[in-house]
């Protein structure tokens, strides 16, 4: 559906400040996105990029969520979101039981300190999903829904 060109100029008229975007059309950088990718356990093992940005664009993570299909989460110690070798998110197994949502920040579910997991990554840097400690077992799949903006 969406709102006509005539509408969405009426709208910034009234609202300059909120200028309104047609649905449909590409978004801008700094808007929210979200991905949600379903690693396999062999996936989360070997470690898999979750998301690859536009060329000479940057993200920047508004928030990342894991769950755990399946079964438990089993084996790891950990079920980590990457870039690079730093960890933006390490989510403790026992967090992951079937079918709970663990969001960061939550308890089990830590973030780098001082907000740094969501500071706008280096231009090209690509997230991954990966385990610290033994293979990931139990669970055939760990769910990942990631908000972010490119810059």
């Amino acid at each position: 559906m969406g709102i006509t060109v005539a509408q969405k100029n009426r709208l910034n008229a009234m609202c300059p400040a909120a200028e309104a975007a047609l649905l449909g059309t590409n978004l801008q950088d700094g808007h929210a996105l979200n991905v949600r990718a379903r690693a396999t356990a062999a996936q989360v093992n070997a470690g898999v990029t979750l998301l690859t940005p536009p060329s000479g664009k940057a993200i920047r993570v508004i928030d990342m969520t894991m769950i755990a299909i399946g079964g438990n989460a089993g084996g790891a110690t950990t079920v980590d979101i990457l870039t690079g070798a730093t960890k933006l998110l390490a989510v403790a197994v026992a967090a992951l039981t079937q079918s709970a949502v663990v969001r960061a920040g939550a308890a089990n579910a830590t973030v780098l300190a001082d907000g740094a997991s969501f500071v706008t990554l280096s231009a090209n840097a690509t997230i991954t999903i990966g385990k610290t400690g033994n293979d990931l077992t139990t669970a055939t799949h760990i769910d990942v829904i990631l908000s972010y903006a490119l810059e």
